[in-house]
This record gives C-alpha cells, structure tokens and sequence, in this order.
C-alpha cells in the first residue's frame, strides 16, 4: 500500500452478482454469522446507522461534548475509531488522531457539488463541464455555454430537487433569481445514469436509473426506474477508481456514458437504499459483517 493512499481491492465483476440472477452480492461474507454471534467486541459510534448492531455501542450525536456523561466521554476519548461520528465531531476526532468511519472526506464533500466539481477537476476525473459564477459574473454565462444547458442549486438538490434545464434566457433569469452562486454544466443527453454504491471502496451494489417519460432527470423521486440489465464493468471500475481517489468510503457515486465516455455526475453520501432492497441487501447487515470481519 502506498503511503497516505486508501488500499482497495478491485472486485471481479462476476463475483459481486449485478445481475438479475439471485445471487446477493457479497453473499459470501455473510457464511460468517456464527462467528459474528460469539464476537464479544464493542465498537463505539456516535450516529445511528448502526443502532441496534449488538457489538455497537451507539451514543448519539450531542452538540456539546459536556452534555455526554463521564462514561460515555471516556469512551469517546479511549476509543481508537469511532464510527458514524458524523459531521459535527468527524473533524475533532480526526485532528485527535483517531480513526473514523466513514472518512473524513465522505463527510466534507456531502451535499457540497461545487466542491465536489473543483475536486474532480484536480483529481483528473472525467467530469461534464462545469463552471461556477457568483453575481458579478452571472452576465459571463451565455459567454461559456449555449442553451440548453444544466442549472443546479449548490447545495440542497438532493432527490434531482434544484436541478433544472435551461432552455432560453427566461428560465436563466428565473434560475438566478434563486440563487446567488450559479452552478452552470453542459447538458450531455442520456437515458440513464450508473449509481454504483460502494462501501469501504467495494461495490455492494450497482444499477441502472432510467429516466421517466418526459423527464431529463434520473432519480427515482422525479420518476426514475431502476434496472439491473447490462451493467457495465468499465463504469464500475471508474467508480471505484473515483471514491478512492476522493477518499470516499461510504457512497453511491452516480456517472453517465455519453459521446462515448463515462463521466462522473456526483458523489451521494445519502445514497438512497432502493436499489439494495430491490437485491435483497440489507445495508446494517453489510456494514455489521464487514466491521466484525476487519474491513472497515
């Protein structure tokens, strides 16, 4: 493992089981139950993705650390990682020296697309062009780009809500009536788009969202419908590629093929857990078996 670099495994394609077969991915992992059951470990979290995981000591999230009881503070502070830890301590404890899950990074970059943007571009990560303007640039945008073309809020457009397509002059006049900073990208037609999610680096789960009639979003609350047909190995892989570069370690990263290449949408740290029960999966019991087995 290279120093300062996540260390991943790239998983075989056929053994993780995307298909419509039956097959659960990672369906290996969960022979281990009976060791699981006689685990005696506890681990400590802070938020609650874990609660009710018998190993897991879930404390909840307090806002003033003084508000935890003394023994909960001395587990805090004794224990080596903390999960779930969320946003509100996820940097203390980090500065503390201690290991969390998910990353620092999962935490930083949620819900924050232009940060995200400015990462891509850095990181070298095929990304639809995109470019920012605050107010006394808003007049440069018909410059760059030519309608119809992406309009995004910035932050708060979970679900596809403040996502819109510009298609004239009026509706760039509505779009930046609604927000100061304009999030302005290309607009590269597609019928669908690739959510791989991935846990620890390791894809649990990877399907289609095919965009509704009369839709240009994906997402399943504007209409989308998951399919598992045909998922290709090539996106996969740059999805893979992508959350280790990023440091991303709990995610549903979403990209689309278009003109021929595979591009990086976003990053979803709320991923939604649709396409997992639609497999089967049950997300606890993933994070349970790849805690007690020394994944994560």
């Amino acid at each position: 493992m290279i120093a300062g670099k996540p260390c991943y495994t790239t998983i075989p394609i056929d053994a993780w089981a995307i298909s419509t077969d039956g097959e659960k991915p990672f369906s290996s992992s969960f022979n281990a139950r009976s060791t699981m059951s006689q685990t005696t470990t506890n681990f400590i979290a802070l938020g609650s993705r874990l609660l009710g995981v018998p190993e897991v000591i879930t404390l909840g999230v307090k806002p003033n650390f003084p508000d935890y009881t003394v023994r909960e503070r001395d587990l805090i502070i004794r224990s080596e990682r903390i999960l779930f830890p969320t946003l509100n301590y996820a940097q203390f404890l980090t500065t503390m020296g201690k290991r969390i899950f998910p990353s620092l990074e999962t935490y930083l970059y949620a819900d924050e697309k232009i940060k995200q943007t400015t990462l891509f571009y850095m990181l070298g990560i095929p990304h639809p062009r995109t470019r920012i303007y605050y107010p006394l640039h808003h007049n440069e945008i018909l410059n760059d780009f030519s309608f119809p073309f992406i309009a995004k809020l910035a932050r708060r457009s979970s679900g596809g809500r403040g996502i819109f397509l510009l298609r004239n002059s009026e509706d760039l006049e509505t779009y930046l009536r609604a927000t100061r900073v304009a999030y302005i990208q290309e607009y590269l037609r597609h019928e669908r788009d690739l959510r791989v999610v991935l846990i620890n680096y390791q894809p649990v789960v990877a399907y289609w969202r095919v965009r509704g009639s009369g839709e240009f979003r994906t997402n399943l609350s504007q209409g989308g419908k998951i399919s598992f047909e045909d998922i290709p190995a090539e996106g996969i892989r740059l999805a893979q590629e992508s959350a280790v570069k990023c440091r991303f370690n709990d995610v549903g990263m979403d990209l689309i093929h278009a003109r021929g290449t595979w591009y990086v949408i976003e990053a979803n740290m709320k991923y939604g857990r649709e396409g997992l029960k639609m497999k089967g999966l049950d997300l606890k019991n993933i994070l349970r078996s790849k805690l007690l087995s020394g994944e994560i």
